[in-house]
């Protein structure tokens, strides 16, 4: 492998579970309505996974679609990099499953856990990888099946989550195209606004653990919010000043599709025009590691991100984890 100077996604794809949860249907589960479901946070849908699915099956269904617009085969590909918070176990990594389920018999694998920002890690780290020589081909997907880690019971959580993968293949670009900055961050002294508690060996899951629901994410909501309008905006800002790139520039801007809410805030402060945004929070709530690459897709297979475009991706999650990409699309 020969070290290259620009790298960045040459396909995506993303896969969304068939079963469809609509907030009339969380009327009957919890004590909630779709008009309040709608308008604090802009989700009116969200899939489900299967009971016979696992999020290395989502990954391989979005994985195969950025390999086909890649026009590349799995044998193409020489590591697969996972970002998700739900993997199918602690140990082996998802990635891994992936690697098998694809037949990538060459690749490496491993698993990123950035919360919601991990397609945003990610994508960095394999352009990173892609330039220094590391390796020619690399398959990011960002993953989640949070239907299984949220409790029912709790209306402020249950509402939001959905389940789904998003893909890209990332690899050589030509000179000014691809990756041009990323800015990543983290604060781990807030970590426990947005956490599952019994979920690793300093709480281990047990049945006090299980019976006190600390098997679930827990989520300050107030606190979430303003940290991740005040994280994305300045995280967006950096990525754009190291680019050298001006915000007036940007063609097409995605934000983490946590909450419309919180998306709308984050384009106010940076000046984003409504028709130089996709938002699809609607139609899928909260993915968290999915959310951006499901976006992303859904965007370039509209015809709404071109050659040559300027594509800003940004993200926050659990950790706390921020981060921004800045693309010049290939």
């Amino acid at each position: 492998m020969s070290v290259c100077s620009s790298a960045g996604i040459l396909g995506t794809g993303h896969y969304a579970p068939e079963r469809l949860l609509t907030n009339f249907d969380l009327e009957k589960l919890v004590d909630t309505t779709d008009e309040w479901i709608r308008t604090r946070t802009g989700v009116e849908t969200r899939h489900l996974a299967a009971a016979s699915e696992n999020t290395s099956d989502l990954c391989v269904k979005a994985g195969w679609k950025a390999l086909e617009a890649a026009g590349l085969t799995a044998e193409d590909i020489d590591f697969v990099m996972v970002a998700t918070a739900s993997p199918d176990y602690v140990v082996p990594s998802t990635a891994c499953l992936v690697q098998d389920k694809m037949g990538m018999k060459r690749a490496g694998g491993m698993d990123i856990s950035a919360g919601c920002s991990g397609y945003i890690y990610a994508v960095a780290t394999a352009a990173a990888m892609v330039k220094a020589g590391l390796y020619k081909y690399i398959l990011v997907v960002g993953a989640e099946i949070l239907s299984r880690l949220v409790n029912w019971q709790d209306r402020s959580t249950c509402i939001l989550f959905g389940d789904g993968a998003g893909a890209a293949v990332i690899g050589a670009a030509e000179e000014g195209f691809g990756l041009l900055a990323s800015d990543l961050g983290s604060d781990g002294s807030m970590g426990s606004i947005l956490n599952i508690p019994a979920s690793g060996v300093a709480e281990p899951v047990t049945h006090r653990a299980i019976d006190s629901n600390r098997i679930y994410i827990h989520m300050e909501g107030p606190e979430v919010f303003k940290a991740a309008v005040r994280h994305m905006e300045n995280t967006t800002m950096t990525a754009l000043e190291k680019a050298g790139v001006d915000k007036e520039e940007i063609d097409m801007f995605i934000a983490h599709q946590a909450n419309n809410r919180i998306i709308q805030s984050i384009a106010k402060k940076v000046g984003i025009p409504k028709d130089h945004m996709y938002v699809n929070v609607e139609r899928y709530g909260n993915t968290s590691a999915a959310s951006v690459g499901i976006a992303l897709d859904e965007a370039v297979r509209s015809g709404k991100i071109k050659h040559g475009d300027i594509v800003v991706i940004t993200g926050f999650g659990a950790g706390l984890t921020w981060g921004c990409d800045v693309m010049r699309w290939i």
